[in-house]
């Protein structure tokens, strides 16, 4: 039995997720996260909030078309007026 088989290091698992705007596959820390709570829709800076969730990229352009329908649908919920004005908040500090 030779001592490089028992040295080779594993590969980390990086779980992915989708980004409901342009539909990409990417790894789960490079998205932000939106979360459906008891207390509405809000922003998940850890990733670790309680509830239903869908992830976008930091791109304006991803966060328009999720905001016409995907997101939504993603979190199988209904935007109420304020949620939504807070997540376009949060939109308007990206760029392209």
């Amino acid at each position: 039995m030779t001592m490089a088989s028992s040295k080779t290091k594993r590969q980390r698992h990086v779980p992915h997720r989708l980004c409901v705007g342009c539909r990409q596959v990417l790894p789960k820390r490079s998205l932000i996260r939106i979360v459906r709570g008891s207390d509405g829709v809000k922003i998940d800076p850890t990733g670790k909030a309680p509830g239903r969730g869908a992830y976008l990229h930091n791109k304006q352009s991803c966060w328009q078309v999720a905001l016409r329908s995907s997101l939504a649908q993603a979190l199988r919920t209904e935007f109420e007026p304020e949620d939504r004005q807070a997540l376009i908040a949060f939109m308007d500090g990206f760029s392209d």
